[in-house]
């Protein structure tokens, strides 16, 4: 039987923000995401919690190369772990510096508190996987299913009947609605609707969310995610209509999205915990790049 250990990264000291998954296998654990370099302290504490060292874990999977999910591969690479990931992710993973440098341009002086710093992983360290592909490690077996829609690098890794999903199936922490996030530069809802199809295809029996935990009633689950999805589209699209600006709309969608979790029947703080999760205002920019480049 599939053993999954999730690891509750505690990000920003919330609970259940971002996590990972580690799985023993006969050659020893794996690991799915790896979280920011913020939280590695707390990652590697719980890794020799369940009784490993960093240099046990061989293969990290990375289900794309944002910093809340990548953003301490460089770490398990130094200890010599190889890190699979999409074809269109290596580039910024072996040299992150313009990744780096435009995360600093956003984030300014927060981003040491929010992701910490990020190194180089050598080239040969970082194996690119084609979609479909199969990876054997130990007694586990890991397809790769490319799909895009929220990055074009997006990877979900599929486990016998299990999904390990990124951000693709969208973010549900304790037991709130599903919302998705839609940071720049590479929404596309045609293709985010077309990768939500790949995984109700493959029909599995549980999803795992980065953000956050398990999800098993599937369909409605990706069922209310489409129907977020397209809401908040077409919200950002009818402000566009109306002339307004980035700047303008982000406080007004803040309270449009706060608004939303409210009805959900979350409090203030579990508000502030999907915040944290998954920036209002970076959806903001991100569906206003999808538009923009539609029209174009």
């Amino acid at each position: 039987m599939l053993q999954i250990e999730l690891i509750d990264l505690h990000f920003q000291h919330l609970d259940h923000a971002i996590g990972a998954y580690l799985i023993p296998t006969v050659d020893g654990p794996i690991l799915i995401e790896t979280g920011p370099y913020s939280t590695f302290i707390e990652l590697k504490q719980m890794i020799e919690s369940n009784g490993y060292q960093l240099s046990d874990i061989k293969h990290v999977f990375l289900t794309h190369i944002h910093l809340d999910h990548a953003g301490a591969a460089w770490a398990f690479a130094e200890a010599g772990a190889n890190i699979y990931l999409h074809p269109f992710g290596a580039k910024n993973m072996e040299d992150p510096s313009r990744l780096m440098e435009s995360a600093k341009r956003i984030y300014q002086d927060k981003m040491d508190e929010l992701w910490g710093q990020m190194k180089p992983i050598p080239a040969h360290q970082l194996i690119q996987v084609d979609d479909l592909q199969r990876i054997e490690i130990g007694d586990l077996t890991l397809t790769s299913l490319h799909t895009p829609g929220h990055a074009k690098h997006h990877i979900a890794w599929q486990i016998e009947d299990v999904i390990f999903t990124g951000d693709v199936a969208g973010v549900k922490i304790d037991g709130g609605p599903v919302v998705p996030p839609c940071p720049p530069p590479d929404i596309n809802i045609e293709d985010w609707k077309n990768s939500i199809s790949i995984l109700r295809r493959a029909k599995p029996k549980a999803l795992y969310l980065t953000h956050y935990d398990k999800i098993e009633n599937i369909d409605e689950h990706l069922d209310q995610l489409e129907q977020i999805l397209d809401d908040w589209a077409r919200w950002i699209k009818t402000q566009m209509t109306g002339g307004l600006t980035n700047e303008e709309m982000v406080p007004i969608f803040m309270k449009y999205t706060a608004d939303q979790l409210r009805k959900a029947r979350l409090n203030e703080s579990g508000i502030t915990l999907y915040e944290a999760a998954n920036p209002s205002w970076m959806s903001v920019a991100g569906l206003v790049r999808y538009w923009t480049k539609k029209e174009a």
